[in-house]
């Protein structure tokens, strides 16, 4: 198998995360960090833009496994990429939206 295929794989397990926190607090019906949101990434957006946000992610991690997911005698390797995504993915969006989440906590608390 080539070696795109992996990190075509890998790519697939970081969207299919992200899509996770989006889809689920627009679904709840609460606002939440988006690239839709002022500032990008930062600012809260509607419940509708961040469910659709996490489907659009969805749809594109699952295209990719699609095309490029693992298959074959190789598919354990592919699998292992996929859950590397994932698993980075998670460290990372937690540790990030933990922070953002704590300043705006500490901003709304201090009245700015």
């Amino acid at each position: 198998m080539p070696w795109y295929f992996y990190l075509l794989e890998f790519v697939s397990g970081l969207f299919l995360t992200n899509g996770v926190p989006h889809f689920v607090q627009g679904v709840c019906g609460h606002r939440f960090q988006s690239p839709f949101g002022s500032p990008p990434g930062v600012g809260e957006s509607s419940p509708v833009s961040n469910a659709v946000w996490g489907f659009g992610n969805f749809v594109v991690g699952f295209v990719l496994l699609w095309f490029f997911g693992p298959r074959g005698d190789e598919a354990f390797f592919g699998w292992i990429a996929v859950g590397l995504g994932v698993l980075l993915a998670a460290v990372w969006l937690s540790v990030y939206f933990g922070r953002v989440r704590a300043k705006r906590q500490w901003q709304t608390r201090k009245g700015t």
